[in-house]
């Protein structure tokens, strides 16, 4: 699934070409893509359908209109691009269609993503946790949140109400380089280890972000594939020898899912 470097991304890379543009109706290929509304809700708020701004909250990918906003989520395989072709590529499963030329394809798959309209962020925002790369996210605020929980620090990483935009992929990564099992508990990982993994979350998202996202399987934006799966250092490496030591990194099931570790590098805090 798409994290958040990669829905910045494509977020990135369809913002210039969409913002200023009327959108006419959302077509869906595929009915269920369209999950709280149908093609008549959009008719009728035509009179304020220029977009305003594209941006990312959470895992979303939010289209904002004059009164509502358009919430895109990608899941496992979608993909979200500008084209100007007038055939619906094989796994479309929902057209945005545009009052000048030109359209946004939402291709998926496994046909797991979703289109949400609301009237504003509020039903996003009340489910989802602060934003790891928003200025507003400080080492102090990280580790009040870490000190009042007392749970699997990978299940509480991955969980969207608690911090958002992380996933499998960037936890292993951020737990790697702070030298903290996945295993651990939340409350008993010491305030300079939390700082270090404060840090290390930021860095690793932005390098990510730069590199234009990791690709694991099918991941790609405008047909290139994301660059950060060359700077992994412990995702995917299982039985390879760790950066850091000579022990092989081994992989777990942790809170549910595939886990990579150093168990050398990284301590488990009880």
């Amino acid at each position: 699934m798409p994290e958040l470097p990669e829905v910045q991304t494509v977020v990135n890379h369809i913002r210039p070409m969409i913002i200023g543009k009327r959108l006419t109706t959302i077509r869906p290929i595929w009915e269920k893509t369209l999950h709280n509304f149908n093609v008549e809700d959009i008719d009728r708020i035509k009179p304020n359908n220029q977009i305003i701004d594209v941006y990312r909250r959470a895992k979303f990918i939010i289209i904002k209109l004059m009164d509502h906003i358009i919430a895109i989520h990608l899941r496992m395989t979608g993909k979200l691009y500008v084209s100007e072709k007038k055939i619906d590529p094989k796994y479309a499963t929902a057209v945005l269609e545009f009052e000048d030329k030109g359209s946004l394809i939402f291709e998926d798959v496994r046909k797991f993503g979703r289109i949400y309209l609301y009237d504003d962020m509020k039903i996003i925002d009340s489910r989802h946790g602060p934003e790891p790369l928003d200025k507003n996210f400080t080492v102090e605020l990280f580790k009040n949140m870490i000190k009042r929980r007392n749970r699997n620090i990978k299940a509480l990483l991955l969980d969207q109400s608690f911090l958002s935009g992380l996933g499998n992929i960037y936890v292993d990564e951020s737990l790697w380089k702070s030298g903290i099992h996945p295993n651990s508990n939340s409350s008993s990982i010491p305030q300079k280890k939390v700082s270090m993994l404060h840090r290390n979350i930021q860095s690793i998202l932005n390098d990510a972000i730069v590199k234009k996202g990791t690709t694991i399987i099918d991941f790609s934006v405008n047909g290139r594939s994301g660059e950060y799966a060359n700077d992994l250092n412990v995702y995917g490496r299982n039985e390879r020898s760790c950066f850091k030591c000579d022990l092989k990194v081994i992989k777990l099931k942790v809170a549910g899912r595939g886990t990579y570790v150093c168990t050398k590098c990284q301590k488990r805090y009880k």
